[in-house]
């Protein structure tokens, strides 16, 4: 049974922000309603009520409604016009296909003197004034004649009401056992016994009576879906009040076991971290990306390729030392990061083109960028150390005997070393000079 709740009605007055206090017209149509209850206390100034295709079976609790205008009780199971007299501002009211047999009830309506249309499903059409006079002139015989229908109809109600309890209870309780007596009239046999041999007057054991008759019981409930389906909707009945609400049962009943055969089993949640610490790499909503280093700047950037016109407001970013993670619409994007960044100083952005997310990602200070090693480059010139030296000295070795070009050599290669022994050798004045 679905009742009226503050929610229900607080939802759809977004019109109004959501504020039911000043609320003026709100429609609670299709909602499989059973009962009018709290609107006349919540929305005092409630002006428009829809209340159309529910299962209303009572006007009731609108009599403090004194602003309402229009009223649309259409396709509910409303039997009586009762309980409008409060609603002075009352002017279009709404039956179309409901279940009104009492049609007296509609002299209640006097009281509501701006009332201006009146839908009770007859043939559509507006009342003219020619049969405005006619039924005035013949207003006595008509209230008879009502009166002895209205009779006749509330003792019909009384026994179709009767036999839907009966039904309800029998179809709560099961089917229905037949008794031994008609059990064993559907057998052969004059006491419902089986024989093989007229002569032989040895009955069989009683075990398979009931053997049978469990396995007749086998064969009736395996009846497909689809048979107890056409049965039920085959099957003739009157259409009440009852069998409206039995066919909107039957159909709410099929549609919570159709959801309990798809509802799918929750999925582990996704490891994100492992327990000792391991980032994982996760790309949830299967987004095309671009991870790339920028020398220049020392950043790394991430080129996320999410839906050009997806709402901004539907992506949640977070970047941490180690890993870059983005929520689009609930699923999870984490990349592992080739470097550590700084995100307070990280940027996001969206491409006014494509509409990628761009993640602008600083190294952190004191990172180290990787270079590839450069191979040391080999002299072309075929010299040797000692050719070297006597090019740059350009001296003559026959006439240097007293010099040991090799040692010469050696210091003049030595790390650290401010003079070489020729530079010694040349720049003191107490050696004497080569002859």
């Amino acid at each position: 049974m679905v009742l009226i709740t503050e929610d229900m009605v607080r939802r759809r007055a977004e019109h109004n922000n959501c504020e039911i206090l000043s609320l003026e017209e709100v429609s609670l149509h299709q909602q499989d309603i059973e009962k009018i209850e709290h609107i006349d206390k919540w929305c005092r100034d409630l002006k428009i009520l829809y209340l159309q295709n529910n299962l209303i079976p009572r006007i009731e609790n609108v009599y403090r409604l004194k602003k309402l205008e229009y009223l649309n009780l259409a396709l509910n199971n409303v039997e009586l016009i009762e309980n409008l007299e409060g609603c002075e501002s009352l002017q279009k009211l709404d039956l179309t296909v409901n279940f009104v047999g009492q049609l007296s009830s509609v002299e209640s309506l006097k009281h509501n003197i701006l009332l201006r249309e009146l839908f009770l499903y007859l043939d559509g059409k507006e009342i003219g004034r020619s049969e405005r006079i006619r039924a005035r002139q013949g207003l006595d015989e008509v209230r008879r004649r009502i009166r002895q229908q209205e009779q006749d109809y509330l003792r019909k109600r009384a026994s179709e009401k009767e036999e839907a309890q009966r039904e309800g209870g029998e179809a709560q309780r099961g089917p229905k056992r037949e008794s031994r007596s008609s059990a064993k009239a559907k057998n052969p046999g004059f006491d419902g016994r089986w024989y093989t041999d007229i002569k032989n007057t040895i009955p069989v054991p009683e075990e398979n009576n009931e053997i049978q008759g469990r396995d007749e019981k086998e064969k009736t409930s395996c009846l497909s879906s689809e048979d107890q389906e056409r049965e039920f909707w085959e099957k003739p009945c009157a259409y009440t009040p009852e069998s409206r609400l039995e066919a909107h049962r039957h159909l709410d009943e099929k549609k919570k076991a159709k959801e309990r055969k798809t509802v799918k089993t929750p999925k582990a949640p996704r490891t994100l971290i492992t327990p000792n610490g391991r980032v994982m790499n996760v790309n949830e909503p299967k987004l095309d990306f671009n991870l790339t280093e920028d020398g220049d700047n020392n950043t790394i950037v991430l080129d996320l390729e999410v839906y050009r016109h997806m709402d901004t407001s539907l992506m949640d970013v977070d970047v941490q030392p180690t890993y870059a993670r983005v929520t689009v619409k609930g699923k999870i994007f984490q990349l592992v990061l080739p470097a550590e960044v700084r995100p307070d100083s990280s940027t996001a952005k969206r491409s006014q083109i494509t509409g990628h997310l761009v993640l602008t990602m600083p190294r952190a200070q004191g990172e180290i960028k990787m270079t590839t090693p450069r191979p040391p480059k080999v002299s072309q010139s075929s010299h040797t150390p000692e050719e070297k030296t006597r090019k740059r000295l350009e001296v003559d070795p026959s006439k240097h005997s007293g010099v040991d070009l090799a040692n010469i050599v050696t210091r003049e290669n030595r790390a650290g070393e401010q003079t070489s022994f020729y530079d010694n050798f040349v720049d003191n004045p107490d050696v004497p000079p080569l002859m």
